[in-house]
């Protein structure tokens, strides 16, 4: 038997775009295969969010399915979408073959945690069976699950071994699963335990692409009813894996990416989905001489094509000389537009305008956020003259803290880096310049010490060796103080950290969504309180 696993990039609300990109597919592939798998929702891409609460959306998804089956031959299809039965929606597979649609296997376990909010929209599952379907004149019994039905650890139902235990001849599970580092592997992983389970061959169909925070990987795979890995679709890009379940060899490739790597792709798809799904094409970002704004455009350049990015070095009384140095090698390096544009001027101005209630008082933050909200008001109305997107190029360790500036340097329609910590800008950084053979990032923006500069001798007052791991404990893994201290962590610390992190909160509340590379990132996985009387 052969499958085809379709690693489509789906659009979310596309409806006419998504049913041409699987038409295609069908068309160009039925001949070769038996079996033509594409991934959770590809009709309405994923996750479609209170678009489900829409009844002509609902609507329009019935119509084009329609459309879509009238195309479908003697090969199997099995599609993610929707099915609404009454006043209830499910997250369903739809399974058709020769024009006609065999029926739905509908999805059992529903996310409701981090970034998944499935029982917001959908009912779960009925009943788990399998699908008797013919295939080249012989029976065979396919057994279907959606992406979380894999993840059943949790859960009392286990649907795998339901699917087992009715004989189905394969699994095939359709998956929107988000990247997060090491989520590969895990999925790997889990499907094993499975087939060491129920000795059967599986197949994984995953999405690729991006969707807001999101991003999708794809990283497709079959494993056979020995656990073993027979082939694997390309990681973060649009793939089509067949697989022969008679011919089929194991997968020979030892590769093994780099981790600096594999989040450099994936925050490149991530930018690169965002720009082309809303139309726009020119990012803007401010240069500042420092690694965060170094990583970010290296992302966008490897993301959009150095044409399709500007940068803005905007030096104000306290910028050093080499900040404007290294800004404007970085940009001949990677070769983008460059533009100097010193806010000395504006900012004195803005002091005389204010002075009436800012006289007799001592000079400080609000001095020193004043620039962060020039640079990042011209920054915007740059973009918008240009009809560009401008990048924010914060970290996840300095956003976490609230070292940043509403309005100002948290300004930014996308936050590239913002799921990074320090150390990770660093290490990313490096692999760049190692990648490439030659110096793209400066080698002194990877040395010097990193600072605001917004005032005299000013650098940033944390130790990022110490302080970066830590906040990823307190964010990431959700740990407490006690266990902290417990660990080696100096409690003063950590009750500092903590105390900056939750009053921070409205400042998180207002920033770009972050793409996400990690277990949990700031934006819809992260939902605590602004007004938040709780310590710890």
């Amino acid at each position: 038997m052969k499958i085809l696993l379709a690693q489509i990039n789906s659009t979310v609300g596309a409806l006419e775009y998504n049913r041409d990109l699987i038409i295609s597919v069908i068309k160009q592939r039925s001949l070769d295969a038996d079996i033509i798998v594409f991934p959770e929702l590809a009709l309405t891409g994923y996750p479609p969010g209170d678009l489900l609460l829409e009844s002509h959306f609902i609507q329009q998804t019935e119509s084009i399915l329609c459309q879509i089956i009238k195309t479908v031959s003697s090969a199997v299809v099995i599609l993610g979408t929707v099915r609404r039965s009454g006043k209830i929606l499910f997250n369903t597979a739809a399974v058709i073959q020769n024009g006609k649609l065999l029926g739905y296997r509908d999805k059992t376990l529903l996310p409701t945690y981090d970034v998944f909010d499935e029982d917001r929209y959908f009912t779960p599952a009925d009943v788990v069976e399998t699908f008797q379907l013919t295939i080249a004149g012989e029976p065979v019994k396919i057994g279907v699950e959606i992406c979380e039905d894999l993840w059943d650890r949790e859960y009392p139902q286990k649907v795998s071994s339901e699917l087992f235990s009715q004989q189905s001849d394969i699994i095939i599970n359709i998956s929107a699963s988000p990247y997060c580092v090491g989520k590969n592997e895990e999925r790997l992983k889990l499907v094993r335990e499975k087939v060491f389970e129920g000795r059967r061959w599986f197949f994984y169909c995953n999405l690729v692409g991006a969707q807001d925070e999101l991003i999708f990987d794809g990283g497709s795979f079959a494993v056979n009813p020995d656990g073993v890995l027979m082939d694997k679709a390309k990681p973060f890009e649009t793939d089509q894996l067949l697989v022969d379940t008679k011919l089929s060899k194991p997968s020979t490739s030892t590769e093994v990416i780099p981790r600096e790597e594999e989040i450099f792709s994936a925050l490149t798809l991530g930018v690169k989905d965002y720009f082309i799904k809303t139309g726009f094409k020119t990012a803007i970002l401010g240069l500042s001489g420092g690694i965060d704004s170094a990583l970010t455009c290296a992302v966008a350049v490897n993301a959009l094509g150095a044409d399709n990015v500007i940068g803005i070095s905007m030096p104000s009384p306290f910028s050093s000389e080499h900040s404007i140095t290294d800004a404007r090698r970085l940009a001949e390096n990677l070769g983008i537009a460059f533009h100097l544009m010193p806010i000395t001027d504006i900012n004195e101005q803005f002091l005389i305008t204010v002075d009436p209630l800012f006289k007799n008082t001592e000079s400080g933050l609000a001095e020193e956020n004043l620039q962060a909200r020039i640079r990042g008001n011209i920054l915007m109305s740059l973009a918008n003259k240009i009809h560009g997107l401008v990048l924010n190029t914060g970290n996840k360790t300095e956003i976490a803290l609230g070292y940043c500036t509403l309005y100002g340097d948290m300004c930014g329609a996308l936050g590239v880096i913002s799921d990074l910590n320090k150390i990770q800008v660093y290490e990313i950084s490096r692999w760049v310049n190692s990648s490439r053979g030659k110096e793209m990032i400066p080698h002194r923006t990877l040395t010097k010490a990193p600072s605001a500069e917004l005032k005299p001798e000013q650098v940033d007052p944390f130790d990022y060796d110490t302080v970066s791991p830590l906040v990823d404990e307190i964010i990431s893994d959700n740990r407490h103080l006690n266990y902290l201290v417990r660990k080696g962590y100096d409690e003063k610390l950590v009750r500092e950290l903590l105390g900056m992190i939750r009053v921070n909160e409205y400042k998180r509340r207002q920033a770009a969504p972050s793409l996400r590379v990690s277990s949990k990132a700031f934006g819809i996985g992260r939902r605590y309180p602004i007004v938040n009387g709780f310590r710890e």
